[in-house]
């Protein structure tokens, strides 16, 4: 009698919540690993399943066996990484399955399609004109491609065809389904490599072309067959003809995808300053003691970089590995660059700039041990590191960590997660910490470390303050520009030291209104107004990214006179230009370095001194380091402040700050010219004295007198929908119920505040309505199992008739 198959836990990637059992055949005994992607049968599909380890459930009578083991080489994550991923399942309420899904480079899994094809039964009924129209146009199409997609028998057709009517003609017997699985769209790279079958080949007997072959592969080794085109220029046939022979041996050879630019040069590591000798040996006793949290609070140009690197460092000679997230892809080619003069080969990236290809490369790298230092934006939190020893995070306090997507999560909070359950040190780092982290110290969740001065005792940049109220009758450019600015610009100029300009909006005019009646140009998909973006002549939504020609219309009275109202950064580099147009002037945001290789240019540029002027959104805020940039002009400091969020002060705050912190870093004294309406808000005043302490003080108090977090906890279910009144029901019905839990007697639902449901401040993004509610409770606990409750009771009322709602646990972006 045979044994019985062992069984495995799988999740699989689908939205569904739970593992399940499956059976593993005898020939699949030694690969079916933790960490291994599986195809397993799913109802009627196979799908691809993630092996979590074995399974002591009692799965009861007709267990399904996993049909193949997709990964026979390494495992695509690390098995220590499994209870990381269960808890960001139970944390932010999401499929196991699909957060490990989500977790892996995109494009790698196989996947399953159905393809129609005609039976004889179908082709007589066809033949003999017995049907109606409709189905004889799908038999006509089947016989004339043999098997059809659903969507390839649309397109023909050239209408819509309903899949209920070909599931009519299968129960019919005219027509037969089948399934077909669609191999993964990255794949490993490969090249054909020769080497001699033996060292006894002989080249005198071959022609001389050959010969050459021989030699320089009985001198080099085995080398790829491109390469020896330098040899002969006509190698690849040389090669097959000697291999017919039986004198070389070919081979396909993984080769990775290289996503680095330019080679640089060793470093040597410099001599710390006190502060920073004193954070790497406090920080470091954790890499070997356990895990520990540390906020570093370090002033702009404090050398915290440095401090990374170091830690890094002891975390390879301690036998671990180290992750250091940032928050911008923007600043990824700066931090790699420095941590591969220091590391070289060892330094892996993972961030949604690189191709498909060049993600999963590096990530197998990260998964087979080659690159045990790793550099990434967000995502990057799932590395499939072993052993992490250190987990860095540099600018802690940005809202890009924040994920808004399928799964919405917080990388900065999951780093201190991963940290914790790989006994690592964690080190959040910012000039301007985040009001969460510094409660965090007080709470004693987190450990202060601080780094006060500027490397070789630089001065901070003095900030003066210009009242926009007093230049508003200025016309022109210098609306924006004012005297104050302009004259520092130039006298910054004829010292030959660069200019940063900063503005938080990019395009040319944030509101354009039509000069007849009076209405703004707004988007079609979503309720706000378009952007003129001038150098591409159109009017562009920032949203959902919808665009239409510059020359357009008013859609209400159809005037072509169009007021171009507000400004973004294209407008004021325009201003710039016209100001001064004898200096170099560039651009950094979103639209300009959206190019593969722009972004380098830009920084290489301002590197070398070719660029005077830089105008930027808060992409040049966020830890670049150019010396020679001694003058920064904020052009608008109150943007920010009038959002409908009660984080906005600290938003405004932090960017100020930073941006500020880019003047004078180098040799050269700094200043920043800050212009505002409101000079007397307390964020200004804070930002223009350097003081964070001062601005938490405040804020703090603020938070605490209304409860927001850090004194509460809240998530967001997110209702949208393309049907405006279904979504509207959907919202209220969804409220209704969290209201009834609440009042349901249940002591842990009643510290439970519910806020709406009520339509969002953008009511329609991209064609889709949008609903929210608020939950907000002291702690975490009561929402996620009011949330839970929901999710087992109602599961329907999460997604239903086109409505779907997202959970959104710690939301950061109420619009």
């Amino acid at each position: 009698m045979s044994k019985n198959p062992e069984q495995i836990e799988v999740a699989v990637a689908m939205p569904v919540f739970g593992t399940y059992t499956y059976a593993v055949p005898p020939e699949f005994a030694d690969l079916a690993e933790a960490g291994r992607r599986v195809l397993v049968p799913f109802g009627s599909r196979r799908i691809t399943g993630y092996v979590l380890g074995p399974d002591t459930r009692n799965p009861g009578e007709g267990i399904k066996r996993i049909e193949d083991v997709i990964d026979d080489d390494t495992p695509v994550f690390p098995a220590e990484m499994i209870p990381f991923f269960r808890w960001i399942a139970n944390y932010y309420l999401h499929p196991l399955g699909e957060v490990i899904s989500e977790a892996l480079p995109g494009g790698i899994n196989p996947s399953e399609y159905a393809v129609y094809r005609s039976t004889q039964e179908g082709i007589r009924a066809f033949e003999q004109g017995k049907l109606k129209t409709k189905e004889n146009k799908i038999l006509e199409l089947l016989r004339d491609n043999n098997v059809c997609r659903w969507a390839v028998l649309c397109r023909k057709a050239g209408t819509h065809i309903p899949r209920s009517l070909l599931e009519k003609m299968r129960h019919a017997g005219l027509i037969e389904k089948q399934y077909k699985i669609y191999q993964q769209a990255v794949r490993t790279r490969t090249r054909r490599c020769a080497e001699l079958s033996n060292e006894d080949v002989q080249g005198h007997r071959l022609s001389k072309q050959k010969s050459l072959i021989i030699e320089h592969l009985r001198r080099h080794g085995q080398t790829p067959v491109d390469e020896l085109k330098n040899v002969v220029s006509t190698a690849a046939d040389h090669v097959r003809e000697l291999a017919k022979q039986g004198c070389l041996l070919i081979s396909e050879q993984e080769v990775y995808r290289d996503p680095f630019g330019d080679p640089v040069d060793p470093d040597t590591p410099p001599r710390l300053t006190s502060e920073q000798q004193r954070v790497v040996r406090d920080a470091g006793t954790a890499i070997k003691s356990g895990f520990c949290a540390y906020l570093l609070a370090g002033v702009t140009g404090s050398g915290k970089t440095e401090v990374y690197m170091q830690l890094a460092a002891q975390a390879l000679e301690n036998n671990r590995t180290a992750l250091i997230l940032v928050p911008e892809i923007a600043l990824i080619s700066e931090v790699e660059r420095r941590f591969r003069a220091r590391f070289g080969a060892r330094v892996g990236v993972l961030h949604s700039g690189l191709s498909a290809g060049e993600r999963f490369d590096q990530w197998m790298r990260i998964a087979r041990g080659e690159a045990p230092v790793v550099i990434g934006a967000r995502s990057a939190v799932f590395a499939p590191l072993v052993s992490p020893g250190v987990i860095i995070v540099d600018e802690e306090h940005d809202t890009s960590y924040k994920q808004e997507g399928r799964l919405h999560y917080n990388a900065r909070d999951m780093a201190v997660v991963r940290a914790k359950l790989s006994d690592a040190a964690v080190v959040l780092g910012s000039a301007t910490p985040s009001v969460q982290s510094v409660y965090n110290v007080a709470a004693g969740k987190f450990r202060e470390l601080n780094l006060t001065r500027r490397i070789q005792s630089r001065a901070m940049p003095e900030v003066r303050v210009v009242d926009l109220r007093q230049h508003k009758g200025l016309r022109g450019a210098r609306r924006f520009i004012t005297p104050p600015l302009e004259e520092e610009i130039r006298a910054t100029l004829g010292r030959g030291e660069q200019v940063l300009l900063f503005l938080n909006r990019r395009g040319f005019a944030s509101y354009p209104v039509c000069a007849q009646c009076g209405e703004p140009l707004k988007c079609r998909h979503c309720d706000i107004t378009l952007t003129l973006h001038k150098k591409a002549n159109i009017y562009k939504c920032h949203m959902c990214g919808y665009f239409r020609a510059a020359a357009s219309n008013c859609d209400t009275c159809g005037s072509g006179s169009i007021k171009q109202l507000g400004m973004g950064t294209e407008k004021l580099e325009d201003a710039v230009r016209d100001l001064c147009p004898e200096a170099r002037v560039a651009r950094m945001d979103r639209d300009t370095i959206n190019r593969r290789g722009a972004l380098l240019k830009i920084l290489k540029g301002l590197r070398e001194q070719k660029i005077d002027i830089l105008v930027g959104t808060q992409m040049v805020a966020k830890g670049h380091d150019f010396p020679n940039i001694t003058l920064v002009g904020i052009i608008c400091a109150d943007q920010s402040l009038s959002f409908p969020d009660f984080r906005a002060g600290e938003m405004t705050f932090q960017v100020l700050a930073q941006v500020a912190g880019r003047a004078g870093r180098g040799t050269a004294p700094g200043k920043v010219m800050l212009q505002t309406y409101s000079p007397e808000h307390f964020a200004i005043e804070a930002a223009r004295a350097q003081d964070f302490m001062e601005f938490y003080k405040h804020e703090i108090r603020f938070r605490k007198s209304l409860q927001y977090p850090p004194f509460s906890r809240m998530t967001q279910l997110k209702i949208s929908g393309r049907d405006k009144d279904r979504t509207r029901k959907q919202a209220e019905e969804l409220g209704l119920l969290c209201h009834r839990l609440q009042k349901s007697g249940e002591s842990k639902f009643q510290s439970v505040q519910i806020l709406g449901p009520i339509e969002s401040p953008v009511p329609r993004i991209a064609g889709r309505y949008r609903w929210q509610i608020l939950l907000k409770a002291p702690a975490a606990d009561s929402i996620r199992e009011m949330l839970c409750r929901l999710l087992s009771q109602n599961p329907s009322v999460f997604s239903a008739g086109g409505v779907h709602t997202a959970i959104d646990v710690d939301p950061f972006f109420m619009m």
